[in-house]
């Protein structure tokens, strides 16, 4: 009987590696739909289906904080970032972690779409605050600091 204790602990500590690299799905507050993060080798996949969102281009980041609860999604905080932040995926002294390629939106409203970053890890997304896939209303110019000029933050799902 002392064995069975002992065996589930050691199965619990083989099984944290492979739920380390699980991939994590979260719904989006703000606009309906989700978006799942899947570890990678080198970065993160964030698979992107939304809907209810005006047609076109919009900005897409990742922020700091796991937290969705206040209706401007200002709870989020900024873009993570190693140092003090940059924005720009065209600006060559960006520091920020959170920085993505635009998505555009299909005249029905829709998304479907899949990012890949190796600019972070999903241990750093899933930190003791966890982080948030922020979709903003506007298109990101990438230079423009400190966001920019992406606008409102008009949908937010928790990476935990």
């Amino acid at each position: 009987m002392t064995r069975l204790p002992l065996l589930l602990a050691a199965a619990g500590l083989a099984l944290a590696p492979a739920l380390a690299r699980a991939p994590v799905t979260a719904p989006f507050k703000g606009v309906q739909g989700n978006v799942t993060a899947v570890p990678a080798p080198k970065g993160v996949l964030l698979k992107v289906d939304a809907a209810g969102l005006t047609p076109g281009w919009h900005a897409i980041h990742l922020h700091e904080k796991g937290d969705c609860s206040d209706a401007a999604f200002k709870a989020a905080g900024g873009h993570t970032h190693k140092a003090a932040p940059v924005h720009g995926l065209l600006n060559p002294d960006a520091t920020d972690t959170g920085d993505l390629p635009n998505i555009h939106v299909a005249a029905d409203g829709t998304v479907k779409a899949e990012l890949f970053t190796t600019l972070v890890t999903m241990d750093g997304l899933r930190d003791a605050d966890g982080s948030s896939v922020v979709i903003h209303a506007k298109p990101d110019d990438h230079m423009t600091q400190p966001i920019g000029g992406a606008g409102d933050r008009v949908g937010c799902a928790i990476i935990k």
